[in-house]
């Protein structure tokens, strides 16, 4: 039995929702990626606050807990690094995703009028296999998205873990 385009109008119209909605993706590692630039930075003050312990009164005191600061700034500079280049990819991200939505929601639409000039003529396989690829803009997306918000997780805990072993040793 051969599918009229009017038997796939209602996935079209909902892969035409989904991918207009592709642009709130973003919202998915948003919130990751404030909370991970949050901690470093609360991290840096923390470490300054460490830097000019009064509390620290002789000079082995002092030359002791400035080793010991040294020794968490260098890790937490290359935390750093690590994460300034990954900034690139959150920013190329967020530009993607909307490319990403745009194309989607062009072809989706593209295929929603199409679909209703031709509602009931049979649909080529052409028809069937581009209905399935406006989907896969979804699927990029959100996995891009997903992805990113996981390694900005990933990087939020080292951090703490970080503050958590500057509060144990300074």
């Amino acid at each position: 039995m051969t599918s009229t385009w009017g038997d796939f109008q209602a996935i079209i119209q909902l892969s035409a929702g989904l991918n207009v909605a592709i642009l709130s993706f973003v919202d998915i590692s948003i919130p990751a990626i404030k909370e991970r630039r949050r901690v470093f930075t609360k991290a840096r003050q923390e470490l300054d606050i460490y830097r000019k312990n009064p509390h620290k009164v002789t000079e082995e005191e002092k030359i002791a807990h400035a080793g010991e600061v040294g020794v968490i700034d260098r890790q937490l500079f290359d935390l750093w690094r690590e994460t300034s280049e990954f900034e690139t990819v959150e920013d190329s991200m967020m530009k993607t995703t909307g490319v990403f939505g745009l194309a989607g929601a062009v072809l989706s639409i593209s295929l929603l009028w199409y679909s209703g000039l031709h509602y009931d003529e049979s649909m080529s396989i052409l028809g069937e296999a581009l209905t399935g690829g406006s989907f896969l803009s979804l699927l990029a997306a959100f996995g891009m998205n997903f992805f990113t918000a996981f390694r900005a997780t990933h990087y939020t805990q080292r951090c703490n873990e970080l503050r958590a072993q500057m509060r144990k040793r300074l």
